[in-house]
């Protein structure tokens, strides 16, 4: 189970950073990442991180969100700065038993949790 937590309002220029806590059976998995989806528009990838640590990141957020993860507590985290009103959207948090440069790499999501910048 993938529950994310961390999600809020905040205004243009600020910051938010999500958690998604993994319970239950601890399955292996080679990729964990984030995903947002805004009212209207597609579902997109945003971060992923491999489990050798490797990360990629979306056009869009480069140099603004960083992926990390803390095995030992099975947490993922997506630290956002300098969020833009386009940032808005729900943000799932995916886990994957391939690689993260695999297509359709996830095989498990999270509910989800709201994240509204406003200018």
């Amino acid at each position: 189970q993938l529950v994310e937590s961390g999600g809020g309002s905040v205004q243009a220029g600020g910051s938010l950073r999500l958690s998604c806590a993994r319970s239950g059976y601890t399955y292996s998995t080679h990729c964990m990442g984030w995903f947002r989806q805004a009212p209207g528009k597609e579902r997109e990838g945003v971060a992923s991180i491999d489990s050798d640590g490797a990360t990629t990141y979306g056009d869009s957020v480069k140099g603004r969100f960083t992926v990390s993860k803390d095995n030992a507590k099975n947490t993922l985290y997506l630290q956002m700065d300098s969020l833009k009103p386009e940032d808005t959207g729900m943000y799932y948090c995916a886990a994957g038993h391939k690689y993260c440069d695999t297509d359709n790499w996830p095989n498990y999501w999270g509910q989800g949790t709201q994240v509204s910048v406003s200018s």
